[in-house]
């Protein structure tokens, strides 16, 4: 464990879908929360909440929820270019990075999250815990895109749940 990288990691997969309907995903509130989050808000610098069918705009600042947990993660959404990149606070300063590109019949999505603390409580928590939760978010991703199938726990008295 002496090497291990603690401070970042990144994670890939192909989704057989279209470029814009993947950015989609990531970008429109309401399709965010088909995949990866119970509700997702969104406000503009002026506190005023953004509308779950739109595109989300910088700057903006959001609150996110999952099945499963009673925590809300606050964070800011730092860029997005309306094509293939998202960048977005998450896990206290921890920066997480969304790049699509196309492959044969695929957009490939790689995510980044760097900036990770190198205490033992980050290291287990962030390092460990999002790494662990991105693959199996990632994995829902194309689960939902490809067939349709959302493959998480929404049962909320299922605790510790794989897909929770």
């Amino acid at each position: 464990m002496k090497n291990f990288e603690w401070e970042t990691f990144t994670k890939k997969i192909a989704v057989r879908a279209d470029i814009s309907t993947i950015y989609n995903a990531w970008a429109i509130p309401s399709e965010i929360e088909r995949w990866f989050l119970k509700h997702a808000e969104y406000f503009s610098d002026y506190d005023k909440k953004l509308k779950p069918l739109l595109p989300i705009s910088t700057p903006c600042t959001y609150n996110w929820s999952w099945y499963g947990y009673n925590s809300i993660e606050k964070g800011k959404i730092t860029l997005i270019n309306g094509k293939d990149q998202i960048q977005f606070s998450f896990a206290g300063d921890c920066v997480v990075d969304v790049n699509l590109s196309e492959n044969i019949d695929y957009t490939i999505v790689t995510l980044t999250q760097k900036n990770i603390p190198t205490d033992d409580k980050s290291k287990k928590n962030i390092r460990l815990g999002c790494d662990s939760g991105w693959s199996f978010y990632l994995v829902n991703l194309k689960s939902v895109y490809e067939g349709g199938l959302d493959l998480r726990n929404k049962e909320e008295k299922l605790k510790g749940m794989i897909n929770s």
